[in-house]
């Protein structure tokens, strides 16, 4: 099953061509190295929340915009491979000398698919998220997350991808555990939903918070005040 590198980054809002062609020049020599498919995205409704958010989460400024990307891999040892292959050729250090963002508060790390349900078409808009699930409900969120992802894919989604965290790291300054406050004990999921549309995603919503299939039945597996979300562009897409 797809194996997933995700990555969340705060971007200065006027290098958004600037990171566009950044990223665009250097898909090309990911594809080289094995990335299936490589997806960038700016923050188009991305709403800071009480406890956690994707502002919090990279420590973004006023004059900042979080981006969700992405690469998509068939499986760990190709992207492990990647990765060696990326860090050590000259052309990649080359494009991290010139990097228009702070690395620093990046946050990375690998995900294998748990849930990936997909349907024809062009992408144009995404709804992500980030969220810790304890280790012990992994099948119950897994279960929670495979009938919800039917229920997108009725309303309207092209796609749903739900991530395990695999190769998590901590970071210096910033990291998905910080981000979703994880506890002793819990895992980072990282999630995104694909659709054609912005307004397709907006009535799709109005639905599913109106479903009462799609109600809560008793505890949820998740500590939802720890959960973010947002609603991004695409502008790469690989």
């Amino acid at each position: 099953m797809t194996y997933v590198e995700g990555f969340v980054a705060a971007v200065p809002t006027e290098n958004k061509e600037v990171y566009r062609k950044h990223a665009a020049d250097a898909a090309p020599l990911f594809k080289e190295f094995g990335v299936r498919r490589m997806v960038e995205n700016w923050g188009d409704d991305v709403p800071k929340g009480k406890v956690t958010d994707f502002q919090g989460a990279v420590q973004a400024k006023d004059d900042e915009t979080v981006v969700f990307s992405w690469f998509e891999y068939p499986d760990k040892a190709t992207r492990d491979a990647a990765n060696e292959k990326i860090m050590n050729d000259p052309r990649m250090q080359s494009m991290g000398e010139t990097m228009p963002f702070d690395g620093k508060r990046m946050i990375y790390g690998g995900f294998e698919a748990i849930v990936d349900q997909k349907a024809d078409g062009t992408t144009g808009y995404t709804d992500g998220y980030l969220l810790p699930v304890p280790n012990d409900k992994k099948e119950a969120y897994k279960a929670m997350a495979e009938k919800a992802a039917g229920r997108f894919r009725e309303y309207g989604a092209l796609r749903v991808v739900e991530a395990w965290g695999d190769d998590v790291p901590d970071g210096k300054v910033t990291d998905y555990k910080r981000a979703v406050k994880a506890q002793e004990g819990e895992n980072v999921v990282y999630s995104y939903v694909e659709w054609p549309d912005k307004e397709t995603r907006d009535k799709a919503w109005e639905k599913m918070m109106s479903d009462p299939d799609m109600q809560p039945d008793g505890e949820m597996p998740f500590d939802g005040q720890r959960m973010f979300w947002g609603g991004f562009r695409p502008i790469v897409d690989e």
